[in-house]
């Protein structure tokens, strides 16, 4: 089956002098009827492409269903009087909610469960899941299309049923008034933008609830939460550069808002309270981060933790003794413990390479703080720590079947240098007894943006790609966060571009000494993480032998130049506003789908969702049309559109496998492994 050509219908663009012709401006436009013929022609032709890969992606998707415990039970978590777990069943796409009165062997009652919410519908996603302080209200929204626009529904968990009151346009965040009588909630802006607070009565209708906050600063987001002690409710607004919290008492409605901090431009901050003070993590005066004590009525400010150029602090959470500080050390997730008559002290484990975070801490009066620990090699372990002793106690580590065992695979972290000298971290992970005096097939992912950091986590799905004899490694590369704010800053705006020469280096690396070679390496990334392949193929497309472009960002000037689509304006912080000639110069100069011109590309896979709010599928669509009409690949060129789906992909476990598994297939297909042998699980 030959592949779709899309019509050719030039459309002028100029901007500072410089003339742009931009042939499929007109697949921007979903009602156009040519649009979705051409999106199902590029699914058909993918289609018919991969059929060979048909039995490669049966044997993947078996491998990732035999390895996976399909029915299990979350680590439950306790709070009044009830234990909170998901639980996840054989054949089921979708987890259920549920609770147990008493003891985590008490009386199980289900909250939700989402697999009853999902009938009839082919994509399903919750927003919000909040139960209230009473244990006798829970909140919930769904997505039904991808679009991230919420219905918010509420069910009285006492008589099993659900209310009347049903609030639409919704978004992500939530709290709870203290007699558990109101509801807090935010909505979106023509631009998806959630821009505003709302005060819900139960019991009422959506006309009749209360506007609290309205942010009028395009570049702001706003959302809601009750702090850990449950006391306050907290307004938050952030932009790429600046934040600032306002609160008002959780049992006083009706009180005014009250900033923790002022809000200055360039400045972020976040807070949690504790005993009539303010906790507060933030880079004023201090890049990376500091830690504050803030009385707001006073003005009153004291220093718990200090600035320090080689630590990252980004969150907090108090607790009635103690203060948790998440951040970042050597390129690595850290947890920091502050008792309320002790000196600060690191947690630290075993792995070289590891990822931890907090996990779901419910309760505020304790002295048992619970956290996630794994590694490339360990699958995920959920911990309870006894700060008071210090005692661990691993609640549940993931199940791993088919007799997976660590020690079967090795990771390591190693350096490579930068163009400018700096030195980039990389993790690595493959199989132990890996011939590595030979090069291997390896799959390199990045993303590189927003002060995000893609850790080396634990991947039953990567397992079958390791037992194909191939390394998967993780570029931490500028831009994102591994090594702190700096980190961030010297890949954003006009130094954008050096993002993509670090993960060109990486590759480079990794191809000189021997480790891969381009024949056997393939590129991966996803939404601002596919602008990265998109870029780094347009800088060297004879270094890789393929590209997994998922959702990819790629035709950011016309997307920056558009303030009706959602982000655009809160991104000018992160990449630039084109209207300026200056920061136009640094996109212009990296645009993908601006910079697509006749030579020889890889292989490539690209993705998008119809439904897409955050990268419109046009960016995808058009920078694959382009591809096809001016250049060639030296292998297929495929473009996969989720046509009832949106960023994140499909929504079911089952459905999310099979995606995976196409994407794996692809990239073993480039590097003339599928041949290659995995041990099939037991």
């Amino acid at each position: 089956m030959e592949p779709p050509l899309a019509p050719r219908i030039p459309v002028e663009r100029t901007l500072h002098g410089d003339t742009v012709i931009d042939d499929y401006r007109w697949l921007s436009d979903p009602k156009d009827p040519r649009t979705l013929a051409y999106l199902e022609a590029e699914n058909a032709h993918t289609e018919v492409a991969t059929r060979h890969l048909a039995g490669l992606r049966d044997r993947i998707f078996d491998e990732i269903k035999q390895r996976t415990q399909e029915t299990d039970l979350s680590a439950p978590v306790a709070k009044g009087g009830f234990w909170y777990a998901t639980r996840t069943d054989e054949g089921r796409q979708y987890p259920t909610h549920v609770r147990m009165a008493g003891d985590p062997e008490g009386p199980v009652q289900v909250l939700i469960d989402v697999n009853d919410l999902a009938e009839g519908h082919e994509y399903l996603r919750l927003g919000v899941l909040d139960v209230s302080p009473d244990g006798r209200w829970l909140a919930y929204s769904t997505d039904v299309d991808g679009s991230e626009l919420y219905t918010l529904r509420f069910r009285d968990l006492d008589e099993d049923r659900d209310l009347a009151d049903e609030l639409t346009n919704t978004y992500y965040s939530s709290a709870w008034s203290m007699d558990a009588q109101f509801f807090f909630y935010t909505t979106v802006d023509a631009m998806h933008r959630p821009d505003k607070v709302w005060r819900h009565e139960i019991g009422t209708p959506q006309t009749d609830d209360v506007l609290v906050l309205h942010e009028d600063d395009d570049r702001m987001f706003v959302s809601v939460e009750l702090t850990q002690d449950e006391r306050f409710i907290v307004a938050s607004a952030g932009s790429q550069t600046t934040a600032d919290a306002r609160f008002i008492p959780s049992d006083d409605i009706e009180a005014s808002w009250i900033p923790v901090m002022p809000r200055i431009h360039g400045v972020e901050y976040e807070a949690d309270h504790k005993e009539a003070r303010w906790i507060v993590a933030t880079n004023l005066d201090a890049i990376n981060g500091r830690l504050l004590s803030v009385d707001p009525h006073t003005g009153d400010v004291v220093e718990l933790l200090p600035h320090d150029p080689e630590r990252k602090v980004s969150h907090v959470l108090a607790l009635s003794d103690h203060i948790v500080v998440s951040g970042r050390s050597d390129g690595l997730t850290s947890l920091t413990i502050i008792p309320d008559d002790g000196d600060p002290s690191d947690l630290t484990f075993p792995d070289d390479v590891y990822t931890v975070h907090r996990e779901r801490n419910l309760a505020y009066d304790t002295a048992t703080l619970r956290v996630q620990y794994q590694s490339m090699v360990r699958p995920r372990q959920i911990i309870d720590i006894d700060l008071g002793t210090g005692v661990r106690t691993v609640v549940k580590e993931t199940p791993v079947l088919g007799g997976f065992t660590s020690s079967d695979y090795t990771s390591r972290r190693i350096w490579v240098t930068a163009d400018d000298g700096v030195d980039i971290p990389v993790s690595v992970v493959h199989r132990a007894d890996l011939d590595t005096t030979q090069p291997a097939p390896l799959l390199l992912y990045g993303y590189g943006s927003y002060e995000a950091t893609i850790d080396p986590a634990f991947s039953i799905p990567r397992l079958s790609l390791l037992d194909r004899g191939v390394i998967f490694a993780i570029a931490h590369i500028r831009g994102g966060g591994a090594m702190g704010k700096h980190w961030y800053e010297q890949g954003k705006m006009s130094s954008k571009a050096t993002t993509f020469t670090d993960f060109i280096a990486v590759a480079r690396h990794l191809v000189d000494e021997g480790v891969t070679s381009p024949e056997l390496l393939v590129a991966r990334g996803a939404s601002a993480g596919g602008l990265l392949m998109g870029a780094v193929t347009t800088m060297d497309p004879d270094l890789f032998a393929g590209i997994v472009a998922e959702v990819p960002f790629v035709d950011v000037i016309t997307t920056m130049l558009d303030e009706t689509l959602p982000l655009t304006v809160i991104e000018w912080e992160e990449w630039g506003n084109p209207t300026i000639a200056e920061q136009y110069g640094w996109m212009r100069a990296y645009s993908p789908y601006d910079n697509t011109t006749s030579r020889t590309y890889p292989a490539m896979l690209v993705t998008a969702g119809l439904n897409d709010p955050r990268v419109g599928y046009w960016e995808p669509a058009k920078w694959v049309a382009k591809l096809r009409a001016v250049a060639s690949t030296r292998g297929p060129l495929l473009l996969k559109t989720e046509m009832g789906a949106g960023h994140a992909g499909p929504s079911g476990r089952y459905d999310a496998w099979r995606d995976e598994a196409f994407a794996l297939a692809f990239a073993l297909d480039v590097m003339g492994t599928t041949s290659h042998r995995a041990p099939p699980p037991a």
